[in-house]
Parts: C-alpha cells; structure tokens; sequence
C-alpha cells in the first residue's frame, strides 16, 4: 500500500461468509488491532462440533431414518402452516423461526398405524429429525470450555437444490441416503462430517465412522479445536481500540447452525456486558434464509453501514433486506423485509406483505 500510494491506509476492513465470516471473528479475537471494521456472514464459527453434528446426523439417515424429497416438503409445509401464516401475511414465511422451533414437533406428522407416506413421517424418520434440531454433546470441553454444538432450527426445509443453495437435500438428504465413503448424491454436511472424522480427527482413511467415538480422540480434537474454533468471546481489546462488529445468521441455514453464532453473541454480551457490547458489536437474524442467500430477503449492503460506523459514527439500527430480479441492470426489488437486530423478529402489522414497511422489529 505505501509503495503504491505513498501512504499507509486509514482504514481497514475484514468481510467474510461461512468459512470467511468464521475467519472475521478469528481477526477480532486474534489480532484485534489490525482490523477498523468485521463483517462475519453466516460464521462457521464452531467447525469441530459441526463436523461432528454434521456427521451424527447422517448417521440417523442412514436405512430406514433417510427422508425422501417429497417428504421434505410435506414437512416444510407442515411448519409454514403451523407457524407461517398465523400472522396474517400471507406469505408464508417463518417470521420467528425461534419460536416455532420451540413449538412445532415433528412428531405431529407421524404416519398413523405404522403406515407410511409422502405426507407422513415414520418413527425412524422422526428420530432423525429430533437429532437433527438437538444439540450434539461431546464427552469433555472443547476450546473456550464450549462441550456441544447447537442443533439446527426450522423453517426452510425445501428450499431447491443447487450445489451450496438449499435445505435439507442439499445439505443434509442429499438424493441417497449416507454412503461409506460418501457419493456425489449424498448431502454435503455428511460428505464433510464423515471426511472430517476420517482425514482430520481420526486420520485414518478406511475407519468405519459408525465405530467412531470422540473421547478415543480427544487430544486431537482439542488442538484442531484450539486451532480452527473462533468460540473466544473476550472482544475486550478489540473494543478497547475502536473496532466495530456485525454479525449475521441467516435463519433456514443448514450449512451450519445459526445458533452457534446466537450463542456467540449472547456469550460476549455475557463476558463484556449487554450495555457494553452495544458500543462496539451487532447481531442481526434474516428469517427464511439459507446459507448463501436464497429462500427469502437476503441482500443488504452491510459495507456501508460498516463503513458508516467506523468512520462516521452512526451505529447501526434495524435494516432492510431485499429479494431482486437477478437481471441486469435494473435488479429490481421482488421484496423486502426488515433486517432485525437480535432478539427481535419482524412482525406483521398489515398492508402490502412484500414491503418491509408492512413490518415492524420487535421480540
């Protein structure tokens, strides 16, 4: 930079998604002195317990617990209509995917008379579902004393497949149940998962990951965790200079749980103080969303408001996404929602449901 500009930069700003966002919150608790501004998008920020969540829940999609596409949308269904269209909208979107994971049960859809279905779930299928929203606990604490990983929410199940865009059957189904070693049809997660226990913590290429067990491994897991984790909530110094933080989940991400970074957030609020971290740091959830963008409102220009709050001072409040035409050059918005800080979920209040102003953030 000097030896092209004659001077040193002003500014400098970190944005990253998945794995990139997992490295943003690495530079904020590493190397805090070197970034003015992070952006971390849907943060992988947990990688040891995904890999293993990852994993276990391929697992139980192995034989008879495996769910076919047709069932995946029957389930979709099932919550747009237990916990989409009771606000009134109309457009079936889960607004407060939280709250519908604390409700809504698969269990509900279970095939009667031990039948089975495309509109129906049998026990081993449901089985699969429970493990796939529970949290994955291991035998003894990983690094920043973190021993689980948070299960996956609702909402988003059937969101098409197309490589990394989706639900269910591009992250977790695939179109064939889990194979030894995983096919191109198996679903990604099980493809990272079982390699991941093969080549990184195990590292032994033809073990049987039904005969795996953590606590064989523990040492291993604890230095790729040390290493690969960005769990450390202490942002003191990363605040103590100045340096500004978002955050965002996207709500249907089933790449990797959104709840890993909530818990996250809520684990530096905890270490710095609620008040405290409002100086510095943001959290924002984007209902319907799955990992990359698809499914829902996604786009929003978060260099700006980075940028904004770094060297204007304005921090941020409640934003806006927005769903466009992907033709150029007009993009023209299809429709938008509120971007909510965290805790708060858009909430219908009447008017047109593609406008984010028919909306209003609120827990």
């Amino acid at each position: 930079m000097v030896r092209a500009y004659g001077k040193s930069p002003q500014k400098i700003y970190f944005m990253g998604s998945s794995e990139g966002g997992r490295e943003g919150l690495t530079m904020a608790q590493r190397y805090p002195d070197d970034f003015d501004g992070i952006f971390a998008r849907v943060p992988v920020i947990n990688w040891v317990g995904l890999q293993h969540a990852g994993m276990r829940s391929g697992l139980v999609t192995m034989g008879e617990g495996w769910i076919r596409s047709a069932q995946v949308k029957s389930f979709a269904d099932a919550v747009r209509q237990a916990c989409g269209k009771a606000d009134g909208s109309g457009d079936s979107l889960v607004q407060n995917p939280v709250g519908c994971k604390a409700t809504f049960k698969a269990d509900s859809l279970r095939c009667a008379g031990g039948q089975s279905g495309d509109l129906c779930l049998t026990d081993a299928q449901i089985k699969a579902i429970d493990t796939l929203h529970a949290t994955y606990k291991f035998p003894f604490p990983l690094a920043n004393g973190l021993d689980d990983y948070p299960g996956w929410g609702v909402s988003g199940e059937d969101t098409p497949s197309s490589g990394p865009t989706g639900g269910w059957i591009a992250w977790w189904l695939g179109t064939a149940a889990p194979a030894q070693p995983p096919t191109p049809n198996n679903g990604i997660a099980w493809v990272y998962g079982a390699g991941g226990i093969q080549y990184v913590f195990a590292r032994d290429p033809k073990l049987d990951v039904t005969t795996y067990r953590p606590e064989e491994h523990q040492q291993r897991l604890l230095e790729v965790s040390q290493l690969m984790d960005s769990t450390n909530p202490d942002l003191g110094r990363f605040r103590a200079r100045g340096g500004k933080l978002i955050m965002l989940e996207h709500m249907a991400d089933y790449a990797q749980s959104p709840y890993a970074g909530i818990r996250y957030f809520e684990n530096v609020e905890r270490k710095l103080g609620k008040a405290e971290t409002t100086e510095f740091a943001r959290l924002y959830t984007a209902p319907g969303v799955d990992h990359v963008g698809s499914g829902a409102p996604a786009n929003v220009d978060m260099l700006s408001v980075l940028v904004d709050w770094v060297e204007k001072g304005q921090a941020p409040g409640d934003l806006e996404v927005v769903e466009q035409k992907v033709e150029a050059p007009a993009f023209a918005v299809l429709r938008a929602l509120p971007l909510c800080r965290w805790p708060a979920w858009p909430h219908y209040r009447g008017g047109d449901s593609k406008s984010s102003s028919s909306f209003l953030c609120a827990e």
